[in-house]
């Protein structure tokens, strides 16, 4: 039934993923095309630079909750169907969460370029490995503090994920996880190219950007 399901779950994801909320709120509210903005990313931290916080708050949720309602809906259907073990449960919640950050980050609407999957990555985790969601949350907000990079702090927390997935939801979990992880590094390739060189911008320095997309 899994094998089944995966490939249909995933594009569900990937499509309700690929809603760029930053590009649609902007362009509604600010009047703006955050495309031909900043890094011309759409996730919150480019929403942030049309100045407007609320956006960029609203953004930060509605990219988390894209791929954190999906599952959340997912597994109240599974919970009310005894046919469906709960183990398979946990993997399709997966496999649909990781359909939306692949939306996220590479949106066939926008030519695929989209944000860098932070935030929707967050979402997933917190409804799908709840437990691996918090770590990842609680490794952020400590690297944060100590290296005061918030894009290291982000790739950091992923590192995290797929680890604490493994300890508690198994194998299958964390092979699926590991692939959200290697979406959001190679969305931060730039980053991680800035760090090595000593030049990423550090939060609450005057090019700060908190890496959130």
């Amino acid at each position: 039934m899994f094998l089944v399901m995966a490939p249909i779950l995933l594009v569900i994801g990937y499509f309700i993923g690929s809603i760029p909320f930053g590009l649609l709120l902007t362009k509604f509210f600010a009047k703006q095309d955050i495309r031909k903005i900043g890094s011309g990313n759409i996730g919150t931290t480019n929403v942030l630079r049309t100045g407007s916080k609320k956006l960029a708050i609203a953004t930060l949720i509605l990219d988390a909750g894209k791929g954190a309602i999906l599952i959340l809906l997912l597994i109240d259907i599974n919970a009310n169907d005894p046919a469906v073990p709960h183990y398979f449960g946990n993997l399709m919640a997966l496999v649909i969460g990781l359909g939306a950050v692949i939306g996220h980050c590479f949106p066939i609407w926008l030519k695929f370029k989209g944000g860098k999957g932070v935030a929707t990555s967050l979402g997933v985790l917190l409804a799908a490995v709840p437990y691996a969601g918090l770590a990842a949350f609680a490794a952020w907000i400590i690297a944060a503090a100590i290296f005061r990079i918030s894009s290291l702090a982000a790739l950091i927390a992923a590192t995290i994920a797929p680890i604490v997935t493994l300890l508690i939801y198994g194998q299958e979990a964390a092979m699926i996880c590991a692939f959200i992880t290697l979406l959001v590094f190679v969305r931060h390739k730039e980053n991680i190219g800035r760090i090595v060189a000593g030049t990423e911008p550090k939060i609450g320095g005057k090019k700060d950007v908190i890496q959130t997309k």
